[in-house]
């Protein structure tokens, strides 16, 4: 028998390495190992447990009290003693309901050895495209597939490729981008913790069909876990002769690297991260040129994502016609999700394009985890937009979601129900814009801080008549001056949820009220003496004491002491405290 634990950052912060070591303390008959993130980050820890036949017992929310049942389970063959902890076969929809390519491997093998990867068909797909194709062949396959880069800006991967491929120059520089800074957003983490073998095969596949010697893999230095084991990953390809000089026996060499990266959102956008790579401040360059002619230190080089590039050997595997009878027209293969919010399974979901965001929210993420309706999905991070309840049947591809005047991005996909303001969302998204600005160009630098100003004035409730116009002035301003993707995409959060969300603003503005009753200071809190049963445990909650009254007597909040942090509402057993 086998126990695999799962030892991506989400097991880990769940407690994963606690349970993994209250194992390695009983006297197990098994062999205990690790496999990266799965994607049901709402369940982790999790430990698969396969019997001698393959066949796979899950366990889900484990903790280091479970060790001795589970030690029961494996010697014993005590079925009862795990029962409780045993995943459902509704949260096992969560993974049967996906399809996965870019995740194939995540969950399932062991990332710190090169055996699992070439047992479970590893580094096949770079052998077939250096020693039975030419670099032209393989931008062919990728043309024919249809994969767009996964990075947010959907650009046809073979284009760029082609563009590197023939630019002149004998030195040139294939580039990972795995830089993720988009809040909420953690897909390219998981395939480096989980599966960073994937990567590099891609890479050098890319690498191959460019013509590049050097790979660079420019990972957030938030990351650590994903760059020790892409460290260790690139030591034992390189021991195995699959980085290096005459790589399968073949002409082509390449080498790797790695830069960690300070950690500035603005570094998504490729010369600006390129900039970095080279010692300087992150921000972006004029284009042209583009990097296909002039990038890394001046030289021919091609930027793409981790996704993009954990999709490229099952493509060489599989073929290009495989990848593209997935997906819209328009949109080919399949895209990963990070869903996160107010929903009932939170993690990582692939599913081809042409689903819709309720195949993604309800159906495999399960709906509200509230019992509060659903209200709106921020697709894309800082950089997108929301999308309202009436429009959750919306196709997920780069057009559809585009008309919403949201866009794909990377992949980040934040759930939210009706306690959430959209204002309050707008704002929190352009103060992370603001701060993240390189301050290169005046529109992102001065236009961003200055929308952020009006969106914090609106949410304190001192709104002036003209805010809503004058903000989708400055948006549309800051969208045509600003010099990257940055500000040009920054005021989208802004301008969606003024376009579905208008009444919510005019609430704020004309009647100082947020309907959502989330910012602090336009609420407040009373207690209604004909409820109030006098039981003292919101007096006894309050951290500032602004809650007097006596024992069965009604109780009275002090307005001018109350912080409003709501204590006393989420204490209240009887429903006398509402909130105004």
């Amino acid at each position: 028998m086998r126990i695999v634990i799962g030892q991506g950052s989400c097991g880990i912060a769940a407690g994963a390495e606690k349970v993994r070591k209250a194992l390695a303390a009983q006297n197990i008959n098994a062999e205990v190992s690790i496999t990266g993130c799965i994607g049901m980050c709402y369940l982790e820890p999790i430990v698969d447990i396969y019997d001698d036949e393959n066949n796979l017992t899950r366990l889900v929310k484990v903790s280091e009290n479970d060790a001795e049942a589970i030690a029961k389970f494996v010697n014993c063959g005590d079925k009862a003693a795990v029962e409780s902890l045993v995943v459902t076969d509704e949260d096992s929809e969560f993974l049967t309901k996906q399809t996965r390519i870019a995740l194939r491997n995540c969950g399932i093998i062991n990332p710190e050895k090169i055996e699992a990867y070439t047992n479970a068909g590893g580094y096949q797909a770079l052998k077939k495209a250096l020693c039975d194709m030419t670099p032209e062949e393989v931008i062919e396959v990728i043309k024919t597939s249809g994969l767009a880069g996964r990075g947010g800006a959907g650009f046809p991967t073979w284009f760029k490729w082609n563009a590197a491929r023939q630019s002149a120059g004998e030195e040139k520089y294939l580039i990972c981008n795995a830089d993720e800074g988009d809040p909420g957003a953690f897909m390219d983490r998981a395939v480096i913790e989980s599966d960073p073998h994937n990567l590099i095969e891609g890479m050098l596949i890319g690498a191959y069909a460019i013509g590049a010697k050097h790979a660079v893999v420019y990972v957030r230095a938030e990351y650590p876990l994903a760059i020790k084991r892409l460290k260790n990953a690139i030591a034992q390809a390189t021991e195995q002769g699959i980085i290096g000089e005459n790589i399968f026996g073949s002409d082509f060499s390449c080498d790797f690297t790695i830069k960690a990266g300070a950690g500035a959102f603005v570094c998504g956008e490729e010369t600006a991260l390129i900039e970095s790579l080279e010692g300087h401040r992150g921000m972006p360059r004029l284009k042209p040129p583009f990097p296909a002619q002039s990038g890394f230190w001046r030289k021919p080089s091609n930027i793409n994502n981790v996704e993009t590039f954990a999709n490229v050997a099952w493509i060489i595997n599989n073929g290009g016609e495989a990848f593209a009878a997935m997906g819209t027209e328009g949109s080919k293969g399949t895209k990963v999700f990070a869903v996160t919010g107010k929903v009932k399974r939170s993690g990582l979901v692939e599913i081809p394009m042409g689903k819709t965001l309720r195949d993604v929210i309800f159906d495999i993420g399960g709906g509200m985890k509230t019992d509060k309706p659903f209200k709106a999905v921020q697709m894309g991070g800082p950089s997108g937009g929301c999308i309202p309840a009436d429009l959750i049947d919306t196709v997920i591809d780069y057009k559809a979601l585009g008309a919403t005047g949201a866009i794909m991005g990377s992949g980040g996909m934040v759930v939210m129900d009706e306690s959430t303001c959209m204002v309050g969302m707008a704002k929190f998204f352009l103060d992370f814009t603001a701060k993240e600005s390189c301050g290169k160009c005046i529109h992102c630098r001065i236009g961003t801080k200055r929308m952020l100003e009006m969106l914090e004035r609106i949410t304190k409730g001192e709104g002036r008549e003209g805010d809503i116009e004058l903000l989708e002035e400055l948006c549309y301003s800051i969208k045509d001056g600003a010099l990257c993707g940055l500000g040009q995409t920054a005021p989208n959060p802004v301008l969606t949820t003024i376009k579905y969300f208008r009444d919510e603003y005019e609430a704020h503005i004309n009647e100082h009220k947020c309907p959502a009753g989330e910012c602090s200071d336009l609420i407040e809190y009373k207690i209604i003496a004909d409820k109030c049963r006098g039981c003292t445990l919101c007096a006894r909650n309050c951290p500032v004491d602004a809650i007097t009254g006596s024992v069965k007597k009604p109780h009275v909040i002090n307005t001018d002491k109350c912080i409003k942090c709501g204590k006393c509402y989420q204490s209240c057993k009887f429903g006398a405290i509402v909130k105004e």
